[in-house]
């Protein structure tokens, strides 16, 4: 297997560590578009199995060239969503196979947004199957935490723990801290202010419909310390994959956002600061008045600290996992909570990277090891769902040291309205 990685970002970075303490590919080529970000994953992991590039990830022609040049059977995406489409049109056209962590962007019906569904998260990247097919080559979608390893757990919650599913919910709260920052997200803002003011998705009933962003607040008590939670929904791909694989009423997300980064969030859409359209900006540029068209997200983006250098300034655990009510395979109504958390302190002491770049990243690491090794294939586009969960959560155990948890929930001590 020869890795071409596209992103070398917090995530990126933090995949290049995770990978490099296993043996099951040859290469991996670290692109970025900034070649000296490139270098830097590179020179931290000193394994000469790891080499720098640079791409245009906006253009599929050179995704396409570096593929071909790098001679990578397998392109793993590690950058913002909006990249999506040029990195895995590139790589099918170069005969390479695809793995990310985000999919192609929603766009809201134009009409009623917060009631049907417009452009819907991977709606492009699910339209082009047959081509994927024909060509034998796999794009495997969606195979970060969340979503991730959150569509594992309801594969193996299908398989193994209920007969009958009311509910996928995911959940994702954390209790972290940053030193010296009020206002610090711990990912990436620009994918954050994307998928939390879009149009949340619902499955129900066999259909998704949207609603308001934030709606449905409920207070949710996460495992190991990290305590109750506001969580809201959100727009996010768990809910668009899950249905495709398994029989569920109803699917949710909804992300531990908080009251503070909520307002925040508000704020940045009443001023129009979340819009990714470019505006002419004035400027100076070498003494001479210039005008520069910028899109006022990157601006947002560029005024936060990188999510990536955080990690010394951290505390506290991020959790990410899947709630699942419904029949049991004994017949007994059953509420259970698969999750994994990720403690800064950890993920920082061992690796040298933040807990929750690190949580995203190992995901895409373990799926490559067991297509590597042939214990997962497939042609096509397909969601983790796909796939036998056993192996996957066994080697994210025991090889990557990182133990998951299952923890039996009551109702009235684990979830409700706020």
């Amino acid at each position: 297997m020869k890795i071409l990685l596209i992103g070398a970002g917090g995530v990126g970075a933090a995949f290049c560590a995770i990978a490099a303490r296993r043996d099951f590919f040859e290469t991996v080529v670290v692109a970025d578009y900034a070649l000296a970000s490139a270098e830097r994953a590179v020179e931290a992991v000193a394994d000469p199995r790891f080499t720098a590039a640079q791409v245009d990830a906006s253009d599929a022609a050179s995704v396409e060239a570096l593929v071909r040049a790098s001679g990578a059977t397998h392109v793993m995406n590690a950058v913002d969503p909006r990249f999506v489409m040029p990195i895995f049109d590139g790589a099918l056209a170069a005969g390479a196979d695809y793995l990310d962590m985000a999919m192609s962007l929603s766009r809201p019906h134009p009409e009623q947004p917060h009631g049907l569904t417009g452009v819907k998260l991977g709606d492009e990247q699910f339209a082009a199957t047959d081509r994927w097919e024909s060509a034998g080559r796999l794009a495997l979608v969606g195979i970060g935490v969340e979503p991730g390893l959150s569509d594992v757990f309801a594969r193996y919650a299908a398989d193994h723990l209920f007969s009958q599913i009311d509910e996928l919910g995911v959940r994702d709260g954390a209790n972290l801290t940053v030193d010296g920052y009020d206002f610090a997200p711990s990912f990436s803002i620009w994918t954050t202010i994307e998928e939390c003011l879009n149009p949340p998705v619902i499955w129900q009933d066999g259909q998704w419909f949207t609603t308001a962003p934030f709606s449905e607040p409920e207070i949710f008590d996460f495992p190991e310390g990290i305590g109750p939670v506001e969580c809201v929904n959100v727009e996010h791909e768990e809910v668009l994959l899950m249905p495709r694989w398994i029989e569920t009423k109803r699917a949710t997300f909804k992300y531990g956002l908080g009251n503070e980064f909520i307002e925040v969030l508000k704020t940045l859409h009443m001023l129009g600061l979340d819009s990714t359209d470019k505006v002419n900006v004035p400027a100076v540029v070498g003494g001479r008045p210039v005008i520069a068209p910028i899109s006022p997200r990157d601006v947002v983006a560029a005024c936060l600290p990188n999510p990536a250098t955080l990690g010394d300034r951290m505390h506290g655990k991020t959790c990410a996992g899947l709630w699942v009510r419904g029949t049991g395979k004994d017949g007994q109504p059953r509420s259970t909570y698969l999750y994994h958390v990720v403690d800064n302190d950890w993920s920082m002491q061992e690796y040298g990277h933040q807990c929750v770049v690190w949580q995203t990243a190992v995901n895409p690491v373990v799926a490559l090891e067991l297509l590597a090794t042939g214990v997962w294939s497939g042609a096509g586009v397909l969601g983790p769902e796909a796939f036998d969960a056993v192996p996957f959560l066994d080697l994210l155990r025991d090889g990557y040291d990182s133990p998951w948890g299952q923890q039996e929930m009551s109702r009235g001590s684990h979830f409700g309205l706020s």
